[in-house]
């Protein structure tokens, strides 16, 4: 029996949920809830009070216990809060995440407003909003423009428990008799834990952490990926919670708040005037509940009389809840959604900058078989004219599932099949995972060994556990060293049989391990500086994507963007590439569950964000594979991809009639290239999200906050895809009073607000673009991205109820750093007023100069048709003809041949 035959059963065995563990057989889960509302017994002793450097810190502790903790209050720049508690005098250190903060955040200074028995209030130097802090029971709130926003311990679940010897052993809540009674010594897990046949032995005990946090006035709350579930969270209810712990899910459940592959704590809240959020800087496994709750108004403004006329409105209660570590959450206080995407970029940072390449099609299959089965599908994409970028190679390309090696039968000259892919300006990626093959004679594990690279068990031994080698070792990629050497593997030298045309997918990176708890590592391991997995478990896809990304920047000399995928990924993942959302099936639910999952990685920093087309897991019918492709093509990393053992599904393989439109909506994707490389440009810049859900762009408009089916792409694409079989409709949500929405294709008009039926065929999904924006796409396909470089250029002028519209194009070499460090570049914003389409620089920094031309314009919604239209440039003023539709108030311009890196002007009179 194969290696692959020997794993695919347990793998497919991972269906079965009872694996995973319920909230319930979760120790510190349990012992948490033990507490009581409103009955917090932590006192705040304000008379420790100190400020300086833009931190106030002060003393809480726990009044039976009499355990003290630090707390600090730290005034972030930029209107944020952060918030850390900790043992003033722990046993040993406490585990506090490291890297993932691009940098430590500048502070501003506190001023103390008030400092009285009981209250102190402090004001954030850089907006309105001030803290409240209570002595007894100890509680925060955080106000803007004196109305409460945030409450903070203001149900009394604050909970810490502090590092002991083993001889303290004792259980939870000590002075609830009730809860104690006849209970066994360790029933919450608290120095050891069992699940099925495995058993957690807890060396430094019980060390969890929570706190509870209210957001006033506000119904909706958005993000904590990655969970099959709808964008906008819901309340979670007795005994449930929000699970971040990243775990290979095969196949996972649609519509459940179980953890998957990756997890990213950041929760944002939103209502029409205000949105905010919560980062919680946690690594370890964490439980989020949601609650929907009223508040009275009068308790929402401390300075109020307790007299004022008391009126309901509602609350979100957030309850965290983590195994160890620290607390230690971030309050980004926005007020607008682009605020509170700027604040967290400003912590953990902006998406990377991808090579254009890798926003074309990808095409992927586990496996595609040897070299000779490579370059029939290649050859097969310029057979049926479908353009394609990158072909990917899955773990049976290999020499026996050991990584950086080929299989010397299947693909004995990789070199030469890189070359060909090469001469057709098209990439390779192959597989990496983290686990190595246990075997003395493997160049890569020996090294690893002898360095010492590998994660411990909790004997101080090489951690061995079982994945698709067999019997592997793990990479330690929380130690520096070990990443270092394993960014080196990439080398050229190195790296046997590649070339600078091969990048990298890193899977199975939870880590995945067949045969421990949840089919991961098990907790007790230990990492680099003797901390335990159950400490950083979240963080260790995110150090290998890291040390992948740099060693591909290494291989280049520091000349060349990276490209890597990973299935896990924390925050700050985005620093490093992409990321997709696992082993899904073929089924309409999963492409339905698509579109929030991607939503709710978007608005959480993660940009470059895609599923994987058709379903993982299963044969989908035609049709699906159809809309699943249209609806891809609209999504920001846009693969195809199946499972072994699935039949085969290239583009071509479901009939003339299909292929026709698939291959239409690939074309379609690649003739917006121009558009997806500015939103990629505009999220690595600016933190603005390249899928967006409609709460984002229509931040007061109520009906959009819940709706998770449709999406913008930037601020000018809305797009609806079609995720139900058989339909001839759907229904269309088309926001903000006022709007002008056009049919991208057809160029009829829809006037917002309202929800319409839309007419759909199996030719097209729905796709509108909003008045007032202007869209840059190429006039034609190239068989791929680098086939396009000088390909002319067109714009799609849509303009609003008082004839305005504005747009933007960037352009750089599409692979270089070039753009980041000499500016080489070339960004162009465009501006249709008054009858006249401006194009002028929209950075003077830019140096690139764009060796292609604008040939067309389409300007759409123009009332009447023009007597003249002339274009005015350096080379002085032409007359433009066109051809002008009545019926469609549609304006087309054709054979301008204007320079796109120039200024000029195009007259409508």
């Amino acid at each position: 029996m194969s290696d692959a035959q020997e794993f695919i059963h347990p793998r497919v065995l991972l269906e079965d949920k009872s694996k995973f563990k319920t909230c319930n057989q979760i120790g510190f889960y349990r012992r948490q809830k033990l507490l009581h509302p409103d009955q917090s017994p932590y006192l705040a002793q304000l008379d420790t009070l100190k400020t300086g450097n833009g931190i106030a810190s002060l003393t809480i502790f726990h009044q039976e216990t009499k355990v003290p903790l630090q707390l600090q209050l730290i005034a972030v720049k930029g209107n944020m809060f952060r918030l850390k508690i900790k043992e003033i005098s722990p046993l040993k250190p406490r585990y506090e995440v490291p890297d993932v903060l691009v940098t430590e955040p500048a502070t501003e200074r506190f001023n103390i407003l008030l400092q009285e028995t009981g209250t102190v209030v402090l004001e954030h130097p850089s907006g309105t909003s001030k803290v409240h802090i209570t002595s007894q029971p100890f509680s925060i709130m955080v106000t803007q423009e004196d109305k409460a926003l945030i409450g903070i311990n203001s149900q009394g679940f604050l909970y810490f428990e502090h590092l002991r010897q083993p001889s303290e052993k004792r259980e939870p809540a000590e002075t609830d008799t009730e809860v104690q009674q006849d209970k066994p010594e360790d029933v919450f897990g608290l120095w050891k834990e069992k699940f099925g046949d495995f058993v957690d032995i807890k060396a430094n005990g019980p060390s969890s952490v929570g706190l509870d946090f209210t957001f006033y006035g506000f119904e909706n709350v958005y993000g904590l990926p990655e969970h099959a579930e709808n964008h906008c969270l819901k309340d979670t209810g007795e005994n449930e919670a929000y699970r971040l712990y990243n775990l290979d899910v095969f196949g996972y459940r649609v519509f459940d708040k179980m953890g998957t592959y990756g997890s990213v704590p950041l929760l944002l809240a939103h209502k029409p005037l205000y949105t905010c959020g919560i980062f919680w800087l946690n690594a370890s496994e964490t439980l989020v509940e949601i609650n929907s709750k009223a508040a009275l108004q009068s308790h929402l403004q401390p300075a109020a009389p307790d007299t004022r006329k008391q009126k309901a409105v509602p609350k979100k209660d957030i309850r965290w809840m983590s195994e160890s570590g620290i607390v230690d959450v971030f309050l980004l206080l926005g007020p607008m959604p682009q605020d509170v995407f700027n604040q967290y970029a400003q912590l953990t940072g902006t998406q990377i900058l991808p090579p254009l390449f890798s926003l074309g099609y990808h095409q992927c299959r586990w496996n595609y078989e040897d070299e000779a089965d490579v370059e029939a599908v290649d050859s097969g994409f310029d057979e049926h004219n479908i353009p394609y970028d990158v072909i990917w190679l899955d773990i049976e390309h290999t020499d026996g599932k050991r990584y950086f090696t080929w299989d010397p039968d299947r693909f004995p000259d990789p070199v030469k099949m890189q070359e060909k892919l090469q001469e057709k300006r098209r990439k390779l990626v192959v597989i990496s995972d983290p686990h190595i093959k246990v075997d003395p004679n493997y160049t890569l594990y020996a090294e690893a060994k002898e360095k010492g690279y590998f994660v411990k068990d909790h004997k101080l031994q090489n951690f061995e556990g079982t994945c698709w080698p067999g019997v592997s070792s793990y990479i330690d990629f929380t130690n520096p060293a070990a990443r270092e050497w394993y960014s080196s593997q990439f080398s050229l030298e190195k790296y046997k049989n590649s070339t600078d045309n091969l990048f990298v997918w890193n899977d199975m990176n939870e880590p995945s391990v067949f045969d421990a708890p949840e089919m991961t590592m098990p907790k007790n391991a230990v990492h680099h500086q003797g901390w335990e997995h159950r400490d950083l478990h979240n963080l260790y896809g995110f150090y290998q994507q890291m040390s992948t990304s740099e060693g591909l920047i290494q291989r280049s000399g520091g000349k060349e963007r990276p490209f890597v995928l990973t299935r896990s990924f924390f925050a700050g993942s985005q620093r490093y590439g992409a990321v997709w959302t696992g082993d899904n099936k073929a089924e309409w639910e999963y492409l339905k569950i698509s579109v929030p999952m991607l939503l709710s990685l978007s608005v959480t920093g993660i940009a470059f964000c895609g599923a994987d087309v058709g379903g993982f897991v299963g044969d989908p019918d035609p049709e699906l594979m159809v809309r699943w492709y249209q609806a891809g093509s609209f999504q920001p990393f846009f693969r195809g991809h199946a499972m072994q053992d699935t039949k085969r599904r290239e583009p071509w393989l479901f009939g003339e009639e299909n292929t026709l439109l698939i291959r239409k909506a690939i074309q379609e994707r690649y003739t917006l290239l121009p558009y997806w490389y500015l939103l990629f440009y505009k999220a690595h810049h600016s933190a603005e999200p390249v899928m967006r859900p409609l709460w984002v762009e229509f931040s007061k408009y109520q009906d959009a906050f819940g709706v998770d089916s449709q999406y913008m792409l930037g601020n000018a694409l809305l797009v609806a895809p079609v995720l139900d079989s058989g339909v001839t409709s759907i229904d269309v949500l088309f926001p903000e009073k006022g709007e002008y929405w056009y049919d991208f294709r057809k160029y009829t008009r829809v006037k917002g607000p309202h929800r319409q039926k839309v007419a759909v065929t199996l030719e097209e999904i729905p796709v509108f673009q909003r008045g007032g924006s202007i869209i840059p796409m190429y006039t034609t396909v190239g068989k791929s991205t680098a086939w396009m470089g000088n390909y002319p250029y067109e714009l799609h002028v849509a303009l609003d109820r008082k004839g305005y519209a504005v747009g933007e194009l960037y352009v750089d070499d599409g692979h270089s750093l070039q753009y980041l460090h000499e500016h080489i570049y070339s960004h162009r914003r465009f501006t249709f007023s008054r009858n006249v389409l401006h194009s002028s620089s929209a950075d003077k920094e830019g140096q690139y100069t764009v060796d292609c031309i604008l040939e067309k314009v389409y300007i759409i919604g123009l009332k009447k048709s023009p007597s003249e239209v002339t274009v005015h440039c350096s080379g002085g003023k032409k007359t433009v003809e066109f051809i002008y539709s009545s019926q469609l108030c549609l304006l087309s311009l054709d054979n301008l041949s204007l320079q796109v890196h120039t200024d000029w002007e195009i007259h409508i009179s």
